[in-house]
């Protein structure tokens, strides 16, 4: 959610973070991506004075260089289709392909000719044989011929000499393996790590504040005036406080999961790059956070311990301390080792519900120790949390308080309260327990070092490749023919001369047109009304940031838009330029309306009306720079979804699908058509497939304006020019269309029609035509004193930039925004602004009858069909939860098997209820923890399409809701029906549905409730955190630690507001609430319910409308959430 710096300047930080090492080989895969051809050309050129001095290799990937650049390589490296079709020096290339009939032409860039002369489409416009029919020449052909060349021969003759090792100096390789001593390493590591933790400070005073208001309300819950020491049930109520606290301690560390996932990317790049051993990244995250258990520890039991009244010795306070502190770390170790050991957020969060499941189950307070099934007594020996239990229990039941003697027994009480929860009474149990949870502490750190050293990522970057495209790639490879079928897809013919059929090289050969340019084809022609836009002295600030305040500055705003003038207009295809940082996406987020925060002021107008945000969304479309899409649709199903909610409601289905057709054609994504969009950099389409996806989308709404944030950034010079051909085709239907765009070649440069140049700064140096070849932009800057003049041949975008950049500023004293405002054109622009700005006679605004394209029954139906296409592929998390939900199923039954049908004392119910309880808990934790990053991946999707005004809020948020009801209702089958069986509960069919009842209806308002804290906090991390301290009250009032009956009335009315209270009201009073048999005592089952819980059976239809209202209000809070808060930062 956080903008941060710009794309081309993350580009160059990872850059510098590979220069900055002491390598010598460099391996730089699309370095320039994001950035202007000025910074390109300067960045190449000190990676090729480096590499010249320091005697190293540099072996670069670059998508689209400018020419300047291209001649600074001493060697290139041409692939296609897997193949090396030349592999040399740059002086030789263009002969190679001369010898096979191909030459670059003039005003061509050499790198773009190479990457255009053994595409198929492309091939023809380069023959110059004129007395040889041109035919196409094959990938395979081009290979083999290089082998035939002069520089192929002489590579193979290089390599057929073996390497002479005594020509080289015995110290040439490395023999460390890392680049500084191991102290330095990890002294970097603690030094990020701690800058880290400052930088997320908020999340650390979060869930210390978090802790401290929970340490209130439980020593409040549990205050020493209401707590006695008379009896064993007084001792169970204070080994409930003593379980309690343990909980919240773990529960504390839950939040190193997402912590530590988030940071994992970063970490696989840096290790896999030999920056630092593991250990040295793992054991900082260790050791620094230390001080912070400390802190929560010394919050919980300072504020609990004398308040809830346990012993009053100053000697076991610091043991409580002790155990807790320990109990801190090992559970934050537990949980990083998760994390790094799954290497995925749901899988980690499944995985930690999972772990925390087992040790309560098996920590001795929800089962003591005798009732533990033998298959299972192995669960309570290795459970960390039966140590603290066991150990904090003997240090408070062996302290003075307990050392009497009640009626009947001659131990002392203390005693008698251990061995009822099966604890042994002797003091070396504390010690075992620390001692334990010291092994737990180290063994579970070392784990996680160990998974991070020897474990890969959980997914790699695998770019989809179709069917179609590899028989394309065999097509080019072997000079097979195709011939293409509906919906652009390919088939196979015979092999074949193709003579007769590319002989004559027609134009749209020649032309290089992928797709026909022509705007008379049917899918570019719905209707739609031209607009212009203009604006007026623009200014944009933020508040000034406190870094730069710290420096001395006064001034309460930074401006990073000081003073835009200008317009865009129909028909006119713009380019908006600049340097990294020079404020062109800020400028665009401005008008298109996307900023989010800061100040703007000056006008807009939309054909001389001014804009109006609502009505201008639905004429406008926006590509932004970063690729924003759902991860489980396909590529068809998203243009579909986007056509089907933003084209006007009179389009009818056929058109529509058309239409997607016909943007598919023009952007070549038909080949793509089935494939998944993924997540970038994890899986599904390439950069430069999502990038052309972002810009269909767009596309397949059919604006009249459309805004392009760096649409050919990731793109080489053919997947470029295809989107260049797209937008120019878009252009040429009479749209207003505004690109950012960098390092463009000669011919995507002058295909654009005006440019609006910025200087870093905020501010324009140039507003006006290009002119054929660029002449009226040379003739304007070649006119200004001291500016150098432009070469013949030379990139004119690339001379723009150097001549202006600010180095030529400061030397020739020019101030290029000066020398604009006073010039000729900038009047001409004023007044042609003044004109737009005026409304043409017989106009109107813009205004629809309706505020979104499509009602809002069609806006729910489409967005709960694409949410059921991304629940339906998405396994990790649909998948995994069912797989966790049947073998927890499996575990409650064989943990708690055949006690659903024993009455014969109380402790039996409490067993059953405990199996309630414990279900209720975690299985609706997992299920809110889990839901929490699917819905933070689709809200970022979600504030992209609500900016565009495809859907309202409430149609995503039902769409949102109403998928996961049939997934929970599966889940409440499958975990009822198998534990309902184990554990022996009275098989009638009333029992039954009641039971699935309750646990259908707790699934669905927890997994609302992780929708929920999602929609109201600003990150996943704060959602987890923030949902752990709800997690904790509501496990502390629902009735299982303290019955409502012990509860302080101050308190008791959080009891009702507790859901987990009601499940188990309900759970309990359908299952027991009308049994009217006796326990070993003579008390009727249903008549102990009562008195003890508070539960009435004749109360039950009232519990189950109260639990389905939890649900229904979970999910009204999240619809509401959506709609009132955006929490991206613009």
């Amino acid at each position: 959610m956080l903008r941060g710096i710009s794309g081309g300047q993350k580009k160059r930080v990872t850059t510098a973070e590979m220069l900055v090492t002491p390598g010598r080989a460099l391996f730089m895969d699309e370095i320039s991506t994001g950035l202007d051809s000025s910074t390109t050309f300067q960045i190449v050129n000190s990676i090729r004075q480096t590499i010249h001095i320091i005697g190293g290799t540099a072996v670069i990937a670059l998508l689209q260089p400018a020419p300047e650049t291209y001649e600074l390589f001493d060697d290139i490296i041409l692939l296609s289709d897997g193949q090396v079709v030349y592999n040399g020096p740059r002086e030789h290339v263009l002969e190679f392909f001369k010898s096979m009939g191909f030459k670059c032409p003039e005003r061509k860039g050499v790198a773009d000719f190479l990457q255009e002369v053994t595409s198929r489409k492309d091939q023809g416009q380069y023959w110059i044989n004129s007395d040889e029919t041109y035919r196409y020449v094959p990938v395979k052909e081009f290979a083999e011929a290089f082998q035939s060349f002069h520089v192929g021969q002489a590579i193979k003759s290089e390599l057929a000499v073996p390497f002479d090792k005594n020509g080289s100096h015995p110290a040439a390789l490395k023999t460390s393996q890392y680049g500084a001593s191991m102290k330095e390493l990890l002294k970097a590591n603690i030094n990020r790590e701690v800058l880290l933790m400052k930088r997320n400070s908020f999340v650390y005073i979060f869930k210390a504040t978090q802790l401290t208001i929970m340490a209130i309300i439980a020593m409040t819950v549990f205050l020493r005036i209401n707590m006695h020491h008379d009896s064993v049930t007084d001792g169970g109520i204070y080994m409930g406080a003593l379980f309690f606290g343990i909980l919240m301690i773990m529960f504390n560390g839950l939040a190193e999961v997402g912590l530590t996932i988030a940071k994992l990317p970063v970490f696989f790049k840096q290790r896999n790059l030999l920056f630092f051993p593991a250990w040295t990244y793992t054991l900082p995250s260790w050791l620094i956070k230390t001080p912070l258990s400390l802190l929560n520890v010394t919050i919980w039991v300072g504020i609990t311990y004398y308040g809830i009244g346990f012993d009053p010795n100053v000697q076991r306070f610091f043991r409580q301390f002790l155990l807790l502190f320990l109990m801190n770390e090992a559970s934050s170790g537990l949980f990083r080792f998760i994390a790094g050991l799954a290497r995925h957020q749901v899988v980690s969060s499944t995985l930690g519900s999972f772990c925390i499941l087992i040790f309560m189950l098996t920590g001795g307070f929800v089962l003591a120790r005798e009732n533990v099934k033998k298959w299972w007594i192995w669960g309570y020996w290795i459970s960390p949390l039966m140590y603290a239990q066991n150990a904090l229990s003997v240090n408070e039941f062996l302290g003075h308080s307990w050392n009497k003697t009640i009626p009947g027994f001659k131990e002392p009480l203390g005693n008698l309260v251990l061995k009822s929860r099966g604890v042994f009474p002797d003091t070396k149990w504390y010690w075992i327990g620390a001692g334990a949870l010291l092994g737990y502490v180290l063994l579970f750190n070392i784990l996680y070092t160990v998974c991070l050293t020897f474990l890969d990522p959980f997914d790699s970057n695998q770019p989809t490749v179709s069917e179609e495209t590899l028989k394309i790639k065999q097509a080019n490879l072997t000079g097979e023919v195709l011939e293409a079928s509906s919906r652009g897809r390919v088939n196979n013919s015979t092999i074949a001369s193709r003579d007769t059929e590319d002989g004559s090289n027609d134009e749209s050969t020649s032309n290089h047109a992928t797709v026909n340019s022509s705007p008379g084809k049917k899918g570019m022609v719905l209707p739609f009304v031209p607009l212009s836009i203009t604006f007026d002295d623009i200014k944009y600030s933020v508040d000034m940031p406190q870094e730069i305040k710290a420096q001395g500055v006064a001034e309460s705003r930074l401006e990073l838009l000081k003073g835009i003038s200008g317009s865009f207009r129909p028909g006119v295809l713009t380019a908006l330029m600049g340097v990294s940082g020079a404020g062109k996406t800020t400028l665009m987020d401005v008008l298109a309306g996307r900023k989010t925060s800061g100040y703007i002021e000056g006008n807009i107008t939309i054909s001389g009306y001014p804009k109006k945000q609502e009505t201008f969304a639905r004429v406008s479309g926006y590509c932004e720079q970063n690729d924003i899409h759902s991860p489980n649709v396909t590529v068809y199903e998203s243009l579909a979804f986007s056509s089907w909610l933003r084209l006007p409601a009179n389009v009818d289905s056929s058109t529509r699908k058309m239409f997607i057709d016909e943007v598919m054609e023009l952007v070549e994504l038909s080949p793509l058509r089935d494939a998944l969009v993924g997540l970038p950099g994890v899986s599904g389409l390439s950069t430069e497939q999502r990038k052309r996806l972002t810009i269909a989308v767009e596309l397949v709404a059919n604006p009249s304006i459309i805004f392009m944030d760096e649409p050919t950034s990731g793109l080489d010079a053919r997947a470029a020019a295809i989107v260049m051909r797209a937008i120019r085709n878009t252009v040429d239907t009479g749209r207003t269309v505004v690109c950012t765009i960098h390092q463009p070649s000669i011919d995507i440069f002058e295909s654009f029609d005006e440019l609006f140049l910025m200087k870093r700064g905020g501010e324009e140096i140039y507003v006006g035509p290009l002119g054929r070849h660029s002449c009226e932009l040379i003739r304007y800057f070649e006119a200004i004193e001291d500016v150098r003049k432009i070469k013949d041949g030379y990139n004119p975008s690339t001379w723009m930039l150097e001549v202006t950049s600010a180095t030529q500023e400061q030397m020739t004293g020019i101030n290029f925004s000066q020398v604009y405002k006073n010039s000729e054109l900038y009047r001409r622009n004023k007044n042609l602004i003044k004109e737009l700005s005026t409304p043409p006679e017989g106009s109107s605004d813009l205004s629809f009858p309706t505020q979104y394209s499509q009602t809002f029954l069609t806006q729910c139906f489409a967005c709960l069909w694409k949410q059921s296409l991304s629940y339906w592929r998405n396994p990790p998390y649909t998948a995994v939860k069912y797989f966790y939900t049947t073998v927890i199923a499996l575990l409650f039954g064989t943990m708690f098997w055949g006690i659903g049908k024993k009455r014969h004392n109380q402790q039996d119910l409490f067993n059953a209820m405990g199996s309630m309880y414990s279900s209720v808990l975690f299985m609706g934790v997992q299920n809110s923890a889990s839901v929490q990053p699917v819905v933070a991946v689709e809200r970022t999707v979600f504030y992209r399409e609500r900016a565009a005004h495809m859907y309202s809020p409430l149609p995503y948020a039902l769409g949102q809701v109403a998928i996961e009801l049939p997934y929970i209702f599966v889940q409440s089958l499958i975990y009822g029906v198998l534990v309902y069986a184990m554990i022996g509960f009275e098989w009638t069919a009333v029992k039954f549905f009641w039971y699935l009842f309750f646990m259908y209806f707790t699934l669905a308002y927890f997994t609302f409730y992780g929708m929920m804290s999602v929609g109201l906090t600003p990150n996943y991390n704060v959602a987890s955190v923030a949902s752990t301290a709800f997690y904790a009250l509501w496990n502390l009032f629902s009735g299982f630690i303290t019955p409502r009956t012990r509860i302080p009335i101050w308190w008791r009315w959080y009891y009702w507001l507790s859901p987990i209270a009601w499940t188990l009201n309900g759970l309990v009073t359908s299952q027991f609430g009308d049994v009217t048999e006796k326990f070993d005592n003579g008390v009727r089952v249903s008549d102990f319910v009562e008195s003890y819980f508070g539960y009435h059976h004749d109360f039950l239809w009232v519990v189950a409308v109260v639990v389905v209202s939890f649900a229904l209000l979970f999910a009204f809070l999240f619809g509401l959430s959506i709609k009132l808060f955006n929490f991206q930062k613009r």
